[in-house]
């Protein structure tokens, strides 16, 4: 039923068709009634081809109402005259209300107002007229009428106002949440590439030193100079594998500041040390070694924990705890965060919301990682990562 509602809605014109035709019906069944009656009983009804194309031209404009409102609703009013007068039945006065209530609902009041002044002229001729010992109950039926049409055209057009409203204030909430979200991607990529700036320059630097010192003890010292050219191989080769990591990460104006060393696996410990002093038990797990991983994946390491941390400092709640486990499984790192805070149990989903989050995502992406974070179904919050670091 609910699939229908809005098919329905997607489609007026169907719906209006199916108004019509139930209008339509009534006065088809009054003419059917009107015929199979005894023929002594006045007014007898007009013929057939009459009586059915005046409903059918009464009824029809009821249909484009919503596509073409005042030039239906004056069709209706034109052919109701006539309608009215043969007093074939009733839809010249439904139609006319149907008609009024959609000004009322979709033009203006200005509109729906001329539409009543023309409409009550035409009531004021005909109806003294036509019915001149009734006309005052008449024109009070018209007038009640009207005047119903008229409140509901405005509700309904109240309530099309508001859901404009608010259809439009949600367009724009997801267009400056998606604003807020690429600048903070923007800014995250910008300060990783700050921090992996250092890394490559040390990179550098390290073998220029070597590439001098070889040059001064390759005739004196020939083995010297071998372990310098080893050494240079493999930092070249750890920075090339750096630098196609950063392929595609555009670097801010502000990325020649803070060029201070950064901190990889190996301040894990201090780190957990620092979060125990605030006031947060860290269990810190590492299985295998990880001290020679690539400075950037180890500096990405560092940042996914020191942020994961943090969030449960901010979220867990007093008395919680946190678990770390870092785990080396060939070329890839698995990282666990996991705390037993005050939070909703659920299952674990995409990342999502905040800007530490995001963050978090993007460093593991930049390594062609992934990340997840979550509530845990026991309580509490985890964050998972897995880091490749195999030379591409």
């Amino acid at each position: 039923m609910r699939r229908f509602s809005l098919w329905m809605k997607a489609h007026p014109m169907v719906g209006d068709t199916l108004l019509a035709a139930l209008i339509a019906s009534f006065d088809v069944l009054i003419f059917v009634a009107r015929v199979v009656t005894d023929p002594s009983v006045e007014p007898r009804p007009e013929p057939w081809y009459v009586t059915l194309p005046l409903v059918v031209g009464v009824v029809t404009p009821i249909v484009f109402r919503r596509r073409y409102p005042i030039v239906s609703a004056y069709l209706v009013l034109g052919v109701g005259i006539v309608h009215s007068l043969l007093e074939i039945g009733l839809a010249s006065a439904i139609t006319s209300c149907v008609a009024l209530y959609t000004l009322v609902a979709y033009v203006s009041r200005r509109a729906a107002l001329l539409y009543v002044a023309v409409n009550v002229v035409i009531t004021l001729v005909q109806t003294p007229w036509q019915y001149p010992h009734d006309w005052v109950v008449t024109l009070i039926f018209v007038i009640l009428a009207t005047g119903f049409s008229w409140a509901l055209g405005e509700f309904n057009g109240a309530r099309r106002a508001y859901n404009a409203e608010v259809e439009r204030r949600l367009r724009l909430l997801e267009t400056e949440r998606d604003q807020q979200a690429r600048i903070a991607v923007a800014e995250e990529r910008a300060r990783i590439a700050r921090e992996l700036h250092d890394v490559v320059a040390h990179a550098v630097s390290v073998m220029v030193v070597q590439a001098d010192g070889a040059a001064y003890a390759v005739h004196s010292q020939p083995e010297l100079a071998e372990r310098a050219v080893k050494t240079i191989s493999s930092t070249g080769r750890e920075a090339l594998t750096e630098l196609r990591r950063l392929l595609g990460v555009l670097r801010s104006d502000q990325a020649s500041s803070e060029r201070t060393p950064q901190p990889g696996t190996q301040s894990l410990s201090d780190l957990a040390a620092r979060v125990r002093t605030v006031g947060l038990p860290v269990q810190l797990d590492i299985v295998g070694n990880v001290d020679d991983l690539p400075a950037g994946v180890g500096l990405g390491i560092y940042r996914i924990v020191q942020e994961a941390l943090t969030n449960s400092l901010k979220h867990a709640g007093h008395g919680s705890s946190a678990t770390v486990r870092v785990e080396r499984t060939g070329d890839r790192v698995d990282l666990s965060i996991v705390d037993n805070g005050y939070r909703v149990a659920g299952t674990l989903v995409g990342v999502s919301g905040g800007n530490g989050l995001i963050g978090m995502r993007e460093r593991a992406l930049v390594f062609g990682g992934t990340l997840e974070a979550g509530p845990r179904p026991s309580g509490g919050w985890q964050v998972r990562a897995s880091l490749p670091f195999g030379n591409t």
